[in-house]
Protein backbone atom coordinates (compact mmCIF):
# COMPACT_ATOMS: atom_id res chain seq x y z
CA UNK A 1 0.00 0.00 0.00
CA UNK A 2 2.65 2.44 1.06
CA UNK A 3 4.80 3.20 -2.15
CA UNK A 4 8.54 3.28 -1.16
CA UNK A 5 11.51 4.27 -3.92
CA UNK A 6 14.25 3.69 -2.76
CA UNK A 7 17.87 5.63 -2.97
CA UNK A 8 21.12 5.92 -1.96
CA UNK A 9 21.75 9.41 -1.53
CA UNK A 10 20.88 11.27 2.32
CA UNK A 11 17.76 12.93 0.99
CA UNK A 12 14.02 11.52 1.42
CA UNK A 13 11.24 13.18 0.23
CA UNK A 14 7.59 12.62 1.68
CA UNK A 15 4.86 12.73 -0.20
CA UNK A 16 1.86 12.48 2.34
CA UNK A 17 -0.83 14.63 0.57
CA UNK A 18 -0.73 13.42 -3.12
CA UNK A 19 -3.03 10.22 -2.97
CA UNK A 20 -6.42 10.23 -3.86
CA UNK A 21 -7.54 6.72 -2.43
CA UNK A 22 -11.20 6.57 -0.84
CA UNK A 23 -11.61 2.98 0.65
CA UNK A 24 -15.52 2.22 -0.22
CA UNK A 25 -16.49 2.20 3.47
CA UNK A 26 -15.20 6.03 4.22
CA UNK A 27 -16.50 7.01 0.48
CA UNK A 28 -20.13 6.33 1.34
CA UNK A 29 -19.74 8.42 4.37
CA UNK A 30 -18.68 11.80 2.37
CA UNK A 31 -20.79 14.27 1.13
CA UNK A 32 -20.76 15.86 -2.22
CA UNK A 33 -18.07 18.45 -0.93
CA UNK A 34 -15.94 15.43 0.52
CA UNK A 35 -16.50 13.56 -2.35
CA UNK A 36 -14.53 16.21 -4.52
CA UNK A 37 -11.05 15.95 -2.49
CA UNK A 38 -10.20 19.57 -3.47
CA UNK A 39 -7.75 19.55 -0.56
CA UNK A 40 -5.57 17.35 -2.61
CA UNK A 41 -1.71 18.06 -3.05
CA UNK A 42 -2.64 18.00 -6.90
CA UNK A 43 0.34 16.41 -9.07
CA UNK A 44 3.29 17.24 -6.27
CA UNK A 45 4.64 13.69 -7.25
CA UNK A 46 4.84 14.75 -10.61
CA UNK A 47 6.44 18.00 -10.06
CA UNK A 48 9.51 16.51 -7.74
CA UNK A 49 9.72 13.09 -10.09
CA UNK A 50 13.29 12.85 -11.22
CA UNK A 51 14.76 16.44 -10.47
CA UNK A 52 17.38 14.47 -8.73
CA UNK A 53 19.02 11.04 -8.73
CA UNK A 54 19.55 8.82 -5.72
CA UNK A 55 16.64 10.34 -3.61
CA UNK A 56 14.45 7.44 -1.99
CA UNK A 57 10.82 9.02 -1.58
CA UNK A 58 7.88 7.49 0.35
CA UNK A 59 4.16 8.23 -0.50
CA UNK A 60 0.64 6.91 0.58
CA UNK A 61 -1.82 6.68 -1.66
CA UNK A 62 -4.62 7.11 0.59
CA UNK A 63 -6.27 10.53 0.99
CA UNK A 64 -5.89 12.97 3.62
CA UNK A 65 -10.03 12.89 4.22
CA UNK A 66 -9.69 9.41 5.26
CA UNK A 67 -6.45 10.21 7.88
CA UNK A 68 -3.96 12.98 7.51
CA UNK A 69 -0.50 11.16 7.87
CA UNK A 70 0.32 14.55 8.52
CA UNK A 71 -1.06 14.93 11.66
CA UNK A 72 0.22 13.75 15.16
CA UNK A 73 -1.91 10.48 16.01
CA UNK A 74 -2.76 11.34 19.25
CA UNK A 75 -5.14 13.73 17.92
CA UNK A 76 -3.59 17.14 19.35
CA UNK A 77 -4.06 20.12 17.16
CA UNK A 78 -0.27 21.42 15.46
CA UNK A 79 -1.82 25.03 15.23
CA UNK A 80 -3.72 25.28 18.71
CA UNK A 81 -6.13 28.12 18.42
CA UNK A 82 -6.03 28.60 14.76
CA UNK A 83 -8.22 27.21 12.48
CA UNK A 84 -7.00 23.88 10.73
CA UNK A 85 -8.10 19.98 9.74
CA UNK A 86 -7.42 17.54 12.40
CA UNK A 87 -5.94 13.73 11.84
CA UNK A 88 -9.62 12.44 10.32
CA UNK A 89 -10.91 16.06 8.88
CA UNK A 90 -14.38 16.77 9.47
CA UNK A 91 -14.20 19.91 7.24
CA UNK A 92 -12.39 20.67 4.38
CA UNK A 93 -10.10 23.83 4.07
CA UNK A 94 -12.98 26.13 3.69
CA UNK A 95 -14.42 25.38 6.71
CA UNK A 96 -17.33 23.17 4.76
CA UNK A 97 -18.91 19.76 6.76
CA UNK A 98 -17.26 17.02 4.46
CA UNK A 99 -19.84 14.03 6.12
CA UNK A 100 -23.03 13.55 5.63
CA UNK A 101 -24.80 14.01 8.86
CA UNK A 102 -24.24 11.51 11.03
CA UNK A 103 -21.78 9.81 9.61
CA UNK A 104 -18.37 11.26 10.96
CA UNK A 105 -16.16 8.80 12.06
CA UNK A 106 -16.21 8.23 15.93
CA UNK A 107 -13.58 7.39 18.33
CA UNK A 108 -13.37 3.84 17.47
CA UNK A 109 -13.66 4.35 13.28
CA UNK A 110 -10.40 7.17 13.79
CA UNK A 111 -8.55 4.39 15.79
CA UNK A 112 -9.27 1.54 13.31
CA UNK A 113 -7.93 3.82 10.28
CA UNK A 114 -4.51 5.45 12.61
CA UNK A 115 -3.29 1.83 12.76
CA UNK A 116 -4.78 0.73 8.83
CA UNK A 117 -2.98 3.64 7.30
CA UNK A 118 -1.70 6.41 9.63
CA UNK A 119 0.97 3.82 10.98
CA UNK A 120 1.96 1.90 8.15
CA UNK A 121 3.14 4.67 6.85
CA UNK A 122 4.96 6.25 9.06
CA UNK A 123 6.95 2.53 9.66
CA UNK A 124 7.61 2.94 5.98
CA UNK A 125 9.40 6.40 6.27
CA UNK A 126 10.96 5.42 9.27
CA UNK A 127 12.54 2.49 7.90
CA UNK A 128 13.81 4.81 5.18
CA UNK A 129 15.10 7.34 8.04
CA UNK A 130 17.24 4.73 9.86
CA UNK A 131 18.30 3.03 6.45
CA UNK A 132 19.09 6.39 4.85
CA UNK A 133 20.92 7.63 8.23
CA UNK A 134 22.79 4.13 8.41
CA UNK A 135 24.44 5.00 5.11
CA UNK A 136 25.28 8.64 5.30
CA UNK A 137 25.61 9.04 9.34
CA UNK A 138 22.89 11.72 8.32
CA UNK A 139 19.58 12.02 6.91
CA UNK A 140 17.47 14.87 5.09
CA UNK A 141 13.85 14.85 4.94
CA UNK A 142 12.04 16.74 2.89
CA UNK A 143 8.05 16.60 3.00
CA UNK A 144 6.59 17.95 -0.13
CA UNK A 145 3.18 19.85 0.07
CA UNK A 146 0.71 22.52 -1.84
CA UNK A 147 -2.28 24.38 -0.82
CA UNK A 148 -4.25 26.99 -2.22
CA UNK A 149 -2.85 30.26 -2.48
CA UNK A 150 -6.27 31.64 -0.87
CA UNK A 151 -7.92 30.07 1.90
CA UNK A 152 -10.12 32.66 4.45
CA UNK A 153 -10.61 30.05 6.75
CA UNK A 154 -7.09 29.22 7.26
CA UNK A 155 -5.05 32.42 7.14
CA UNK A 156 -5.26 36.42 5.54
CA UNK A 157 -4.52 37.46 2.51
CA UNK A 158 -2.38 35.86 0.15
CA UNK A 159 0.39 32.74 1.05
CA UNK A 160 3.57 33.49 -0.13
CA UNK A 161 4.78 30.51 -3.24
CA UNK A 162 7.09 29.09 -1.36
CA UNK A 163 6.40 28.45 2.57
CA UNK A 164 9.68 26.91 4.55
CA UNK A 165 8.88 25.31 7.86
CA UNK A 166 11.10 23.70 9.83
CA UNK A 167 9.37 23.98 13.22
CA UNK A 168 10.60 27.40 13.98
CA UNK A 169 14.35 26.17 12.97
CA UNK A 170 14.18 23.58 15.47
CA UNK A 171 14.12 20.43 12.91
CA UNK A 172 16.98 20.86 10.59
CA UNK A 173 20.61 22.11 11.07
CA UNK A 174 20.57 26.08 10.48
CA UNK A 175 22.63 25.65 7.40
CA UNK A 176 20.05 23.59 5.54
CA UNK A 177 17.53 26.17 6.59
CA UNK A 178 19.56 28.77 5.08
CA UNK A 179 20.23 26.71 1.89
CA UNK A 180 16.29 26.27 1.21
CA UNK A 181 15.55 30.13 2.22
CA UNK A 182 18.34 31.37 0.23
CA UNK A 183 17.01 29.10 -3.01
CA UNK A 184 13.47 30.63 -2.61
CA UNK A 185 14.75 34.29 -2.44
CA UNK A 186 16.29 34.19 -4.99
CA UNK A 187 14.00 32.70 -7.45
CA UNK A 188 12.93 35.40 -9.66
CA UNK A 189 9.17 36.56 -9.34
CA UNK A 190 8.39 34.03 -6.47
CA UNK A 191 7.45 35.44 -2.99
CA UNK A 192 9.03 33.41 0.04
CA UNK A 193 8.64 32.98 3.89
CA UNK A 194 10.46 30.86 6.27
CA UNK A 195 8.06 29.74 9.38
CA UNK A 196 4.68 32.04 8.84
CA UNK A 197 1.77 30.33 8.66
CA UNK A 198 3.24 26.70 8.61
CA UNK A 199 6.13 26.00 10.33
CA UNK A 200 5.99 22.14 9.76
CA UNK A 201 3.14 19.17 10.19
CA UNK A 202 3.74 16.42 12.34
CA UNK A 203 6.03 14.79 10.52
CA UNK A 204 8.83 17.74 10.33
CA UNK A 205 8.03 18.20 14.36
CA UNK A 206 8.03 14.41 14.78
CA UNK A 207 11.50 13.50 12.34
CA UNK A 208 13.59 16.54 12.93
CA UNK A 209 16.39 15.91 15.14
CA UNK A 210 19.75 17.82 13.88
CA UNK A 211 21.71 16.41 17.09
CA UNK A 212 20.58 13.04 16.14
CA UNK A 213 21.77 13.54 12.69
CA UNK A 214 17.82 13.72 11.12
CA UNK A 215 17.25 17.11 9.88
CA UNK A 216 13.25 17.82 8.68
CA UNK A 217 11.86 20.27 6.78
CA UNK A 218 8.77 21.35 5.07
CA UNK A 219 7.86 23.08 1.26
CA UNK A 220 4.38 23.80 1.45
CA UNK A 221 3.92 25.33 -2.16
CA UNK A 222 0.73 27.88 -2.95
CA UNK A 223 -0.73 25.91 -6.03
CA UNK A 224 -0.57 29.07 -7.69
CA UNK A 225 2.80 28.11 -9.07
CA UNK A 226 2.24 25.33 -10.87
CA UNK A 227 -1.34 24.26 -11.78
CA UNK A 228 -5.19 25.84 -12.27
CA UNK A 229 -6.75 26.82 -8.67
CA UNK A 230 -10.33 25.20 -9.63
CA UNK A 231 -12.23 22.21 -10.09
CA UNK A 232 -10.21 20.35 -12.46
CA UNK A 233 -6.85 21.54 -10.96
CA UNK A 234 -5.05 21.41 -14.04
CA UNK A 235 -0.78 21.73 -14.59
CA UNK A 236 0.08 25.04 -15.81
CA UNK A 237 2.75 23.57 -18.34
CA UNK A 238 5.15 26.53 -18.17
CA UNK A 239 4.88 27.36 -14.29
CA UNK A 240 4.88 23.77 -13.68
CA UNK A 241 8.24 23.15 -15.47
CA UNK A 242 9.90 27.28 -14.61
CA UNK A 243 8.84 25.90 -11.01
CA UNK A 244 10.86 22.75 -11.43
CA UNK A 245 14.25 24.27 -12.05
CA UNK A 246 13.76 25.76 -8.88
CA UNK A 247 13.04 22.61 -6.63
CA UNK A 248 15.78 21.11 -8.47
CA UNK A 249 18.23 23.79 -7.63
CA UNK A 250 17.10 22.98 -4.05
CA UNK A 251 16.97 19.32 -4.14
CA UNK A 252 20.45 19.48 -5.26
CA UNK A 253 21.65 21.85 -2.84
CA UNK A 254 20.06 19.69 -0.06
CA UNK A 255 22.03 16.09 -1.81
CA UNK A 256 25.30 17.94 -1.45
CA UNK A 257 24.97 19.17 1.81
CA UNK A 258 27.33 17.64 4.44
CA UNK A 259 27.53 18.30 8.46
CA UNK A 260 30.27 20.78 9.35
Amino acid sequence: MIEVTRGSSPLILGLPHTGTDIPSDCADCLNEVGSSLADTDWHIEKLYAGLVEGATYVRTPIHRYVIDVNRDPSGISLYPGQNTTGLCPLTDFDGRAIYAAGREPNADEIARRTATYHAPYHAALAAEVARVKALHGFAILYDCHSIRSEIPFLFDGTLPDFNIGTNSSGACARQIEALVYARTRAATGYTCVLNGRFKGGWTTRHYGNPKGGVHAIQMELAQSTHITESRGWEINRPRFDALREHLRAILTDLQNWRPL
